[in-house]
């Protein structure tokens, strides 16, 4: 019997185009999806068709007016470990926050990561998040096999994964960074990186694990890796990512240790390019920007963090507007305490127009930053990140009749402008995964405590 799913005389905010300039792309102000086990099998205004057989007919959801079906949100970039290390190096630049932290990650061990990685993914769910970007990167002596800890927290949760196998292998001792004991040696990072991606790595278009090569950053990746690192993945037809361009710091640390800027450094790399999406990118000029939207490379705007941190504001339109793909990300709890996606939406579109005018950026390019844009910059562009036929059927279903959001008659301005509604339903490929505001997979109470637990071992050291 097929497993189907009706959502009835509901909003509908497809996003259903590649330009960003189209924003939420067809809507429907009364309109159906219906899911045939996981996958979209209609859209459209009005009721939804009678199922082709008697009994198919699993469940209907009863929009009448008060839901907006978009979409699940793709976040870009995140670090699920520092779920463990909240609330820390409170008025730190990123630099001194790395040195605050470094040493307190250095005693991140399976267990920590399992709880850390299972709190996060609950509360990026209970946002409406249905595809996480995890950047792992630090690998301490005697931790044990980390990403498989992060895999299992994922299917415990229940959403998708883009696991990216991080690495770093310049500390101190080198030049870089973090300390030596949670740095690996570049041949051991390459070979970790190339064992993830076949352990892990699942092409086919449902797949819930998919891994990319993710060198931390110009300043705790030697030269040799990040070539390599590149190399590598384009053998294996994986993504590549890496943080770039985050802080003037950054900035002044290339050009003092390279003679390049981070972009020019990265070019030379061969670290641009449709395979690529960078962490941040606030600190690009015009050339910077040109050539990343020559070259289709991709950028993860985190708006947050980037304001938590006082790091900048990003130059999203303008990234846009010369073609390169832009995500949203969460980044790491430590420097984004809150750590749910649904929320940067509306922080994305205030931090563009607090730079560049109240036409900076609408809600509905907002919206489309969080599904299309983020699906784009992971290479799943044909599988998720709008409600179109024969796609996964991995959509957020919001209540827009609270105190939050009622009297806004535009269901997308509902959802971005003000509160973030309650989820009345989350599904990843057709699977509930949150359903009436609470997470359906896992007990939140026993993952808070967990965390709690997970959180005073990491911090006692």
């Amino acid at each position: 019997m097929t497993q189907r799913l009706v959502i009835d005389d509901a909003a509908v905010a497809t996003v259903d185009t590649a330009d960003w300039r189209a924003g939420a792309g067809t809507e429907h102000a009364h309109g159906h999806v219906v899911v045939d086990n996981g996958v979209i099998t209609a859209v459209g205004h009005g009721a939804a068709p009678a199922p082709a057989r008697a009994g198919d007919e699993q469940r209907r959801v009863d929009g009448r007016g008060a839901l907006l079906v978009t979409p699940g949100l793709v976040n870009t970039h995140h670090h699920l470990y520092q779920w463990a290390s909240r609330g820390l190096a409170q008025q730190a630049t990123l630099f001194e926050w790395l040195v605050a932290l470094y040493p307190v990650w250095a005693g991140l061990d399976e267990g920590i990561e399992h709880a850390a990685a299972s709190a996060g993914l609950a509360a990026l769910a209970r946002s409406g998040c249905t595809t996480v970007a995890d950047h792992h990167y630090v690998y301490p002596r005697g931790g044990g096999d980390l990403n498989a800890a992060l895999v299992g927290a994922a299917g415990r949760v229940g959403v998708r994964l883009q696991l990216v196998r991080g690495s770093m292998d310049r500390g101190r001792s080198g030049g870089g960074l973090p300390p030596d004991d949670i740095v690996e040696d570049t041949e051991q990072a390459l070979l970790g990186t190339e064992a993830d991606i076949v352990t892990y790595h699942d092409p086919a278009p449902e797949a819930m694990v998919r891994v990319s090569v993710g060198p931390c950053s110009p300043f705790s990746a030697s030269r040799r890796l990040m070539r390599e690192a590149a190399s590598l993945a384009r053998r294996h037809g994986v993504r590549l990512h890496t943080h770039l361009a985050e802080t003037l710091d950054e900035q002044e640390h290339c050009l003092a240790q390279f003679g390049r800027t981070p972009i020019e450094y990265a070019d030379e790399l061969g670290w641009l390019g449709p395979d690529v999406w960078l962490a941040h990118g606030i600190h690009f000029d015009d050339g910077a920007i040109e050539r990343l939207g020559s070259t289709g490379t991709g950028v993860a705007h985190c708006p947050s963090s980037n304001a938590r941190l006082g790091a900048g504001i990003a130059r999203v339109p303008d990234l846009l507007a010369a073609g390169s793909p832009v995500g949203l990300g969460v980044d790491g709890a430590a420097s984004n305490e809150h750590g749910g996606l649904g929320d940067e939406l509306r922080q994305a579109m205030l931090l563009a127009r607090l730079r560049s005018g109240p036409d900076a950026l609408t809600a509905r390019q907002a919206l489309w930053l969080g599904t299309m844009g983020g699906a784009q910059c992971l290479g799943r562009e044909h599988e998720l990140g709008s409600i179109e036929v024969g796609k996964q059927a991995d959509l957020a279903v919001w209540r827009l009749d609270g105190l939050g959001q009622a009297g806004i008659a535009d269901p997308v301005a509902a959802l971005v402008f003000g509160q973030l509604p309650m989820l009345e339903l989350l599904l990843v490929g057709g699977r509930a995964v949150v359903e009436h505001g609470r997470l359906s997979t896992a007990d939140e109470s026993v993952l808070a405590g967990e965390l709690a637990v997970a959180s005073r071992r990491l911090q006692a050291g």
